[in-house]
């Protein structure tokens, strides 16, 4: 990952967790993210720019986001004050904010990890991953590495979170 190279903010599970909470402001649903090399694509479902649900319109739109490394900087600072100003960082997995609370934990899973690059999709709040990863382990040789996690894996994360801090 390239963002905040050599900062203490490099982390997978800040990056996620930002990209996450934009995909839940912005009401996205079915996401699929790309690593890119100088940021991510985020596509998901949306109502329509309309924003109001009419047996008229009857479909969820696509839309796709560019996050440049920078945009997504912006996105952690965001995040920071807001959960600043908020007084709490308990994670809570509601529908209001259930993106930032998986792509968060998520990303704890991928910091274990040496990914080089990323993908996944997710349908029905479960996650379809691969990541190419640098061999070392075991004798690995580098290549990509398939992971699921289902929508009752993450919630059992969200919960498990505290815990771990």
């Amino acid at each position: 990952m390239r963002i905040y190279e050599g900062s203490p903010r490099q982390d997978w599970e800040e990056v996620l967790r930002s990209i996450g909470a934009f995909a839940d402001k912005e009401q996205l649903k079915e996401l699929l993210l790309l690593e890119l090399d100088g940021g991510f694509l985020l596509q998901g479902l949306a109502l329509p720019s309309s924003g109001a649900w009419t047996e008229s319109s009857g479909s969820l739109a696509k839309r796709t986001y560019e996050l440049t490394d920078d945009q997504v900087g912006v996105l952690i600072d965001e995040g920071n004050s807001r959960r600043r100003s908020a007084g709490t960082d308990v994670p809570h997995a509601d529908v209001s904010n259930y993106y930032e609370q998986a792509l968060r934990v998520i990303g704890k899973f991928v910091d274990k990890q040496p990914p080089r690059e990323l993908f996944f999709f997710e349908q029905d709040g479960s996650f379809v991953f691969r990541m190419l990863v640098a061999g070392g382990i075991g004798g690995a040789v580098a290549g990509h590495q398939l992971l699921e996690f289902t929508r009752e894996d993450i919630l059992a994360m969200i919960d498990e979170a505290p815990q771990h801090r």
